[in-house]
C-alpha cells in the first residue's frame, strides 16, 4: 500500500472513531441534563443503537472532512 493509502485509512479510522466518541459523549452526559426529566441518567441501549449510529456517523464525518484538509489525503475533491 502507498504511504497515502494508509493515510486515507488513518483519517478514516480517527474521524469515525472520534465522531463515535463524541456521540457517546452527548448522549451519556449532555442528553440526560436536558428536556424534562433532567438529571435521568441515559445509555447508549437506551438511547437506541440505530439512533447512536445516525448520531455519530455525521459527526463522524464532519472529523474526517478537516482531518482529511490538514492531512491533505485527498479523500474529498478540491
Amino acid at each position: 500500500m502507498s504511504a497515502l493509502t494508509i493515510r486515507r485509512i488513518i483519517v478514516l479510522v480517527i474521524g469515525l472513531g472520534a465522531g463515535a466518541l463524541t456521540a457517546a459523549i452527548m448522549v451519556t452526559v449532555i442528553l440526560p441534563w436536558l428536556g424534562p426529566n433532567a438529571g435521568i441518567p441515559i445509555s447508549i441501549a437506551k438511547y437506541g443503537y440505530q439512533y447512536f449510529l445516525w448520531t455519530a456517523l455525521p459527526l463522524g464525518l464532519f472529523f474526517v472532512i478537516w482531518l482529511d484538509y490538514f492531512l491533505k489525503t485527498k479523500i474529498l475533491p478540491d
